[in-house]
């Protein structure tokens, strides 16, 4: 009967890849009797040596260390104890660091990192579309910014451009004729923020809008009606505490900056 062997999967980070390194491999033996045990988060000098210690006799280390020092720890500790490893990193970042003239960053976690952060950006990009314009108004409170305001302040955008860099933001108008969605008033005050538009501007952005959309511009883009809605936006942020951004002549990005540099700290 062949004897066990035991696979140490190592790894920085949470060494499931590598296990299934190892899995993929040994299903090309058929019969032979192996376990494989995961060992993630090996980060220090001390915990590599307490693997090399695990290994012994009767076991191999497969590991995907991705600093350079613990990998040389690892290759210095297993030749003074007998025990067999494989570096299954180290070459290729030294392939791919030739290749690209680059020096890798040497992050342990950095894989995981990158794949959460992609995936919230997903997920709030599809908050954000879902949430635009007062939609889905009932889920406001899973929202980390709301943005308020009257036509054409540059809701839409601003939040757009805020789910694409991975914060959970939504828009809701503000409707001088209209009273205040009940879960938008729910919302914490920290949380909300008022875009503002100087009026001569805004009602240049109206008439554009009134012209392609076929609006009736004397309403919809009158100055009375702008000074009215405008009013009616302030006196609300007023009685609810919610902060003023002031966007004529900004970008999406500068009005971004701002209103993340506002939010309070996690």
């Amino acid at each position: 009967m062949t004897p066990e062997l035991t696979v140490l999967a190592v790894s920085d980070g949470s060494a499931t890849t590598v296990e299934q390194l190892a899995q993929s491999a040994l299903v090309q033996f058929e019969g032979a009797h192996v376990k494989v045990v995961r060992r993630g988060a090996v980060r220090t000098a001390e915990e590599v040596r307490a693997v090399v210690q695990e290994a012994g006799d009767h076991g191999i280390i497969l590991h995907t260390l991705v600093s350079d020092e613990l990998r040389r720890l690892m290759v210095s500790e297993s030749r003074l104890r007998g025990v067999d490893s494989l570096d299954a990193m180290g070459p290729m970042l030294d392939r791919f660091a030739m290749h690209l003239n680059l020096t890798p960053k040497q992050r342990p976690g950095l894989f995981k990192q990158r794949a959460e952060a992609k995936s919230r950006e997903i997920e709030a990009v599809e908050f954000a579309f879902r949430h635009d314009d007062g939609q889905n108004a009932h889920e406001l409170d899973k929202a980390e910014i709301v943005l308020v305001g009257v036509s054409r302040t540059m809701k839409t955008p601003t939040m757009l451009y805020l789910g694409y860099r991975g914060w959970f933001a939504a828009n809701v108008p503000i409707v001088a004729e209209v009273a205040p969605l009940p879960p938008l008033l729910s919302v914490p005050s920290d949380r909300v923020f008022c875009l503002s538009m100087n009026p001569g501007r805004l009602r240049e952005r109206r008439l554009t809008r009134a012209v392609s959309e076929g609006i009736p511009a004397e309403t919809y883009a009158s100055p009375e009606q702008i000074a009215k809605e405008l009013r009616h936006c302030r006196q609300l942020c007023l009685e609810q505490g919610w902060r003023v951004i002031e966007v004529t002549g900004k970008s999406v990005e500068e009005v971004s900056r701002e209103i993340i540099s506002l939010l309070p700290a996690k």
